[in-house]
């Protein structure tokens, strides 16, 4: 066997190998880097303005630098937990809350709510009906009906004083005309004075109190009562009531102008009686006040009157007829 054959490989032809190759060192740089995106073909080389001599720059690889990756994940244990959803709620709640407010925007809003309560404050002192608004059906009634009282009082009042006018203009004596009213309003004024006596239609009220509950406060009611129905002169258990008087508890019992008075108490009322018995009666009026106290009480509408207790006339000490 010559030196220049080559052994054959079993199983083989007999020819030998074919030599290999030899890599460039640029390919074999470029088999071991990851595989890049083509690169764009440069357009050919346009000729340049001369250029003037630069400061060196340092050398430059042939392959720009490729930025460092992050490591993969290497399993499902290793994957960041997923971010709850927020819901619309808490997006608004975080929109809302802390609150973005300019120094404008408060100085706006302090003089809203400071004109907003100035105009609450203009139509609650303006609302004339809101003392009227809680009160009882009974109650109303009871006001409606001193209302018209007064009402026909004041205008039998003013007709009477027309009348007076008249006589006085068409008299013939004027000085006697004018004596009789001032003795007439002299009468009347001593009838309003308690210093003289009084008759005419009206009632007569009779409270009895077996138990002793009621009191000098429900004695006054009963006596503003009669007055706002049009009572004109009034006596109780022989103390003619002017308007001086005053009540009081004393002793178990009760007092006009620091006189005692003894039970049964006794009305006696110069009025219009179908104006005063029924002010009594109205439902929650002094009548049913008086029953819930375990009292009796009696109204008696009568034709004629006599109120003559009288009260002594006092000399003011500091008042002076202006005329």
């Amino acid at each position: 066997m010559s030196t220049n054959d080559t052994p054959e490989e079993p199983g083989g032809t007999g020819r030998p190998p074919e030599p290999q190759k030899p890599q460039k060192p640029s390919e074999l740089q470029k088999s071991t880097e990851p595989q890049k995106a083509p690169e764009p073909q440069k357009s050919p080389e346009q000729p340049q303005p001369p250029q003037y001599p630069q400061a060196p720059k340092p050398p430059r690889s042939s392959e720009p630098a490729q930025p460092p990756r992050a490591p993969e994940p290497s399993g499902p244990a290793e994957e960041a937990p997923a971010q709850p959803e927020e819901t619309g709620r808490q997006r608004l709640a975080a929109g809302l809350w802390p609150p973005r407010v300019s120094r404008a925007q408060l100085i706006v809003a302090l003089l809203l709510f400071v004109l907003g309560l100035g105009l609450a404050i203009q139509v609650r002192s303006n609302s004339d009906s809101s003392a009227l608004r809680g009160a009882r059906q009974e109650d109303l009634v009871r006001i409606l009906d001193e209302l018209d009282g007064r009402t026909k009082r004041l205008e039998d009042e003013k007709q009477r004083l027309e009348d007076q006018r008249k006589e006085l203009e068409s008299s013939s004596d004027q000085a006697e005309e004018a004596r009789k009213q001032t003795v007439e309003k002299e009468r009347q004024l001593g009838i309003l004075a308690g210093t003289v006596a009084a008759q005419g239609p009206g009632i007569t009220l009779k409270i009895t109190d077996p138990t002793g509950q009621v009191q000098s406060d429900q004695l006054l009611d009963t006596l503003q009562e009669l007055r706002a129905a049009g009572a004109e002169a009034i006596q109780i258990n022989g103390v003619r009531i002017v308007a001086s008087s005053y009540f009081s508890d004393e002793g178990g019992g009760v007092a006009i102008d620091g006189k005692k008075i003894t039970q049964p108490y006794e009305f006696r009322v110069i009025g219009k009686p179908q104006d005063l018995e029924p002010a009594l009666n109205i439902p929650g009026g002094v009548v049913q006040t008086l029953e819930k106290e375990q009292a009796t009480v009696a109204v008696t509408r009568s034709a004629k009157i006599v109120v003559d207790a009288l009260r002594a006339a006092k000399q003011p000490d500091y008042a002076r007829s202006s005329s």
